[in-house]
């Protein structure tokens, strides 16, 4: 996960929590969904065994290609097999994922020469790089002409094109990360307001700057529009990668891809005469013009030690008793960053214990619960995906080769990050407003009188941060919720705390580990939202759609007419 359960709440820029709005009558609660309390609850000491298990040491921080990714796999497929649910995939309980691992060895520095000084950004503290390229051992950008493109953003149906009237080819492109009006007080503006949109993802950023010819593409790293710090990008792009295979290698991508800090980005643009921060607020404004750098220059080089794999999703599956070809689906992923950065003692493995141990062991808690519960009319698909951390390359690869027709598939859960922090009062919904599901959702918590409430730092842009996204980009609904930050005990004082703990010292880090003294009351909680919203799915005959002018609306429509 490219971000937090608990870093909802760090950046804290609102005072207050707006909570839910109220939906229209085509959004209300379905008529066929049972409303019936949970009949069994999911088992929490099914959770602490498997959370304990996947995040111990034995399993290396569950990297994609690794002894981790063995292990995980056996003992998925052992538990769901105990549970006496079915392999998914034409009999197996893996779907194979064709992954390159990619590892960056002899990294130069990337240099900026042609300014009034020379600048130098060493890898790791001060930049990090790599590339998409599958099939290239060496990487090398040597004397690339420099240019700043805002935000990087190419976007017509918003009259947007940072790339307008600049030749980028064979260049190295310095880009923002977020969209230009992630500082807006509200939830309007050409990219949405405070909520990001697409645009503002460090992936489009990449595949953008690609399209435009770039030979290297560098973000800026800023804190808040990042909404991580720079200890999480070193975590996260040093060491092994994993990228999704393709036949030509990626040929198409740029050859360099990566991150600098904004101090030598600011740097950088002394020696060429700007200043950054001018710059950025040019950015910010519609009209703005890609920089050249002058005269200046970036180098940089790196050898690649490459290896394909398959790595694997992991599918089973309950079948239903009465609609058994109609399919609802529950999705966690099962990945972490395997070996990383070191700690100050030396340990350097990223365990992931709440990210996302809690998920994958959920997936499990969940299936336990519905096989005592007995079978429903609709089947049930428990669907652990590969690579998450890597860029959603597992449920990518699902998305785009489902084991399951999504035409058939009626919608689900994604869990990335069970909250530890206790029972709150409330549920924070990714993508609030989205879909009909939001209904389900609203009357399970009133059973548990509690709330649904909307992001509070929507310019963070956690909707594209999770596995969901895969499946929404092809018309299936999917609910997204994590655990609340106004904790009956001690309130968001208690829940901001926990946050910032959390952010600081365990994501994408070696302390994200297990740990006995958890609170599980809030775990459980959620567990029982996501066990009823699925369950009613199951049991229901009702098929969930976006909410009218949605963004996946029409893939959803196009999809159920052709049924």
């Amino acid at each position: 996960m490219r971000t937090s359960l608990l870093a909802i709440a760090a950046a804290l820029a609102l005072p207050m929590i707006l909570t839910a709005c109220a939906t229209d009558g085509a959004d209300a609660p379905p008529a066929s969904a049972s409303a019936r309390p949970a009949a069994v609850e999911p088992s929490i000491d099914t959770m602490k065994r498997l959370v304990k298990e996947l995040s111990s040491d034995a399993y290396e921080g569950r990297a994609p290609g690794s002894a981790g990714e063995e292990k995980t796999l056996a003992l998925l497929a052992a538990e769901f097999g105990k549970l006496g649910l079915k392999p998914g995939n034409k009999g197996s309980w893996f779907q194979d994922v064709p992954l390159v691992e990619i590892n960056a060895k002899n990294v130069s520095p990337l240099s900026f020469t042609g300014g009034k000084n020379a600048i130098s950004a060493t890898y790791g503290p001060e930049m990090v790089v790599g590339t998409y390229r599958t099939t290239q051992p060496k990487i090398a950008v040597k004397d690339s002409p420099v240019v700043f493109v805002g935000y990087g953003i190419n976007a017509p149906e918003k009259g947007w094109n940072d790339y307008a009237g600049v030749d980028v080819k064979g260049k190295t492109v310095i880009i923002l990360v977020n969209d230009p009006d992630y500082e807006t007080p509200g939830l309007t503006g050409p990219f949405n307001g405070r909520a990001m949109t697409y645009y503002g993802r460090w992936t489009y950023k990449y595949e953008e700057a690609a399209r435009q010819g770039a030979a290297a593409a560098i973000i800026v790293h800023d804190t808040v529009p990042a909404a991580y710090g720079w200890n999480v990008v070193q975590s996260s792009w040093t060491g092994a990668q994993h990228v999704a295979d393709s036949a030509d290698g990626n040929a198409g991508l740029s050859s360099a891809i990566g991150w600098i800090q904004k101090d030598k980005a600011a740097a950088l643009f002394a020696s060429a005469g700007l200043d950054l921060n001018a710059q950025m607020a040019a950015a910010k404004k519609p009209g703005f013009k890609a920089v050249p750098l002058g005269a200046v220059k970036a180098s940089v080089s790196f050898d690649n030690d490459l290896r394909k794999h398959m790595s694997k999703n992991v599918v089973a599956l309950l079948p239903g008793k009465t609609r058994p070809d109609d399919y609802v689906l529950y999705s966690a992923h099962w990945d972490h960053l395997g070996r990383c950065q070191a700690a100050p003692d030396g340990d350097d493995i990223c365990n992931g214990a709440v990210d996302n141990a809690t998920g994958t062991a959920a997936l499990v808690a969940l299936a336990e619960a519905n096989v005592k519960a007995g079978p429903t009319d609709r089947s049930q698909v428990f669907l652990a995906v590969t690579a998450e951390e890597s860029g959603l390359l597992g449920s990518a690869y699902y998305g785009s080769n489902p084991v399951f027709p999504f035409a058939q598939t009626v919608g689900g859960v994604n869990m990335d990050a069970l909250s530890v922090a206790g029972l709150a009062k409330n549920v924070v919904v990714i993508g609030k407003g989205k879909s009909q599901l939001d209904a389900y959702l609203d009357r399970a918590l009133g059973a548990q009188g509690r709330v649904a409430t909307l992001e509070p730092t929507p310019e963070k842009g956690y909707y594209y941060r999770s596995d969901h996204f895969s499946f929404a980009k092809h018309g299936l609904p999917m609910l997204y919720f994590e655990g609340g930050e106004d904790l009956v005990t001690g309130g968001t004082t208690a829940g901001m705390a926990a946050a910032e703990d959390y952010t600081r010292n365990r994501y994408h880090g070696p302390k994200d580990e297990y740990d006995p003294n958890w609170d599980w009351t809030g775990v459980l909680a959620d567990l029982k939202l996501y066990y009823t919203v699925g369950r009613d799915l199951a049991t229901g005959s009702d098929w969930p759609n976006w909410v009218e002018g949605d963004e996946f609306r029409g893939i959803r429509d196009k999809d159920r007419a052709g049924k």
